[in-house]
């Protein structure tokens, strides 16, 4: 068997039922296994070792007297540091922020714990969640554990940084043009970007979403039964739907898939990318599915449009902070929100109704399909202290044009491990649903998942030297 920090939350729930492994004797070995990674790869934050061995204590006695509270009682967990655990602050991976104690979790919070997850502590982001990088002004810069030079993507860095080095087998992310499938893709993970109010987030906001971030799409299923039971607090959520999230079954066979290998403006994705995303179609085109080409959909307007009303939001934030807060805040983003200072109120309307633009475009585009394939990440890595992949606040949203336009529009997206560079860095495959269709995303990733080869071993601890 391999070791208890590596196992899946579907195999600790079943030794758990049967007295085979504890959840105490799992969260030491996980504690252990940070102890070797975390000094390298800076994924956390509030860690707190001791109050997870009180958890797993309270979860053993539960499982013993027959009374745990899910199957996921006892299984480690970690959460994005913006996603609010009552008592702890909120940095927003920010230097400039005043640290006060959350007064409540947030709803994914507030699940998992009821679930009877134990929380190993939270995870780093960038800036106000503004970058893919691991960069931050208020946390250490968070390394990709596949190869410690590089970037591990973001805004949810540490969460995919943890996941991939096995820090437990659940963790949270947030999304709101690409934060979990970015890195997701990047460090070889199953990340699932839900549909808008699947899994009830606070605050809510347009496009932002919570979601997992796994090695396996059964993990990721076993978390969406507690993560998407409604909450009152999330005014975007959905009605309870009484999906069976166990169902990872489909069909292959006739299913219409359309392939999208150019965006239509950022970042061309390079030939390796393009290679292994074009081989996974070949498989589900091998598996029975109609396979079609789809073109771009949106446009150099749409992304400058919501860049300028990102820009104007983001301005508006840093100028509400006395100066000697804003001097705090990573020089990338100051120089990104600076420009707002010029912007005509027109700019910005025009810039918020392309939302709507992309919104209508990426959802017209995909309704001839069941699902839709494509990159997830344009380029398969970048150095560690890179705020993105290219580096430059004039252009800072050029690496997302495969994954931003789902979240305006509110379609499912997962990313999903599809390959591998000659230089070992993982890549991302992109599979897209109608909205609200997340069961069919998640069915996809389970089948691509058992098709494609056998992947490689999860990165390791660097040898102490």
């Amino acid at each position: 068997m391999a070791e208890l920090h590596e196992l899946s939350a579907a195999e600790l729930s079943r030794l758990y039922a049967t007295g085979a492994a504890s959840p105490v004797e799992v969260t030491q070995a996980v504690i252990a296994h940070i102890a070797r990674w975390e000094p390298q790869l800076c994924a956390l934050y509030a860690y707190d070792p001791k109050g997870a061995l009180g958890q797993a204590r309270d979860s053993e006695a539960r499982w013993r007297a027959g009374q745990a509270l899910s199957p996921l009682d006892g299984v480690p967990l970690t959460l994005k540091e913006n996603i609010a655990t009552k008592g702890g602050p909120l940095p927003a991976g920010t230097a400039a922020t005043v640290l006060v104690p959350a007064t409540e979790d947030a709803p994914p919070a507030a699940r998992l714990r009821e679930a009877g997850c134990v929380l190993l502590g939270k995870t780093t982001m960038p800036d106000y969640g503004m970058l893919t990088s691991g960069l931050s002004s208020f946390h250490h810069l968070s390394r990709n554990p596949w190869n410690l030079a590089l970037n591990p993507g973001g805004s949810s860095a540490g969460a995919a940084a943890a996941a991939a080095a096995g820090y437990g087998p659940l963790h949270v992310g947030t999304d709101i043009g690409g934060s979990i499938r970015l890195p997701a893709g990047l460090c070889g993970l199953f990340g699932l970007k839900p549909s808008l109010g699947r899994i009830p987030i606070k605050p809510p906001y347009a496009g932002r979403v919570a979601g997992p971030m796994t090695r396996t799409v059964t993990d990721a299923a076993l978390m969406m039964r507690p993560l998407t039971q409604p909450d009152w607090r999330d005014t975007t959520s959905l009605p309870a739907h009484g999906i069976d999230w166990d169902d990872l079954h489909i069909e292959l066979r006739g299913l219409r898939i359309g392939l999208q290998l150019e965006a239509g403006w950022g970042l061309p994705a390079d030939a390796e990318t393009l290679a292994a995303v074009q081989a996974a179609a070949r498989a589900f085109e091998a598996a029975g599915a109609i396979v079609e080409p789809m073109g771009a959909f949106s446009t150099r307007e749409m992304a400058d449009g919501m860049d300028r009303f990102w820009r104007m939001r983001s301005y508006l934030d840093m100028s509400a902070l006395p100066p000697e807060r804003q001097a705090q805040v990573l020089p990338y983003i100051r120089q990104w929100v600076a420009t707002g200072a010029t912007l005509t109120a027109a700019e910005v309307f025009h810039g918020y109704s392309q939302m709507a633009a992309l919104r209508e475009a990426a959802v017209a585009a995909c309704q001839p399909y069941d699902f839709v394939l494509s990159p997830v990440n344009p380029v398969s890595s970048y150095p560690a202290d890179w705020a993105s992949p290219i580096n430059d606040p004039a252009r800072p949203f050029e690496h997302i044009p495969f994954t931003l336009p789902y979240n305006m529009s509110e379609q499912p997206a997962a990313s999903i491990d599809c390959g591998v560079t000659a230089g070992g860095q993982p890549i991302g495959l992109q599979i897209v649903g109608r909205r609200h269709d997340d069961l069919g995303v998640m069915r996809m990733a389970r089948a691509w998942e058992q098709m494609r080869p056998a992947p490689r071993p999860w990165p390791q601890p660097p040898q102490p030297t």
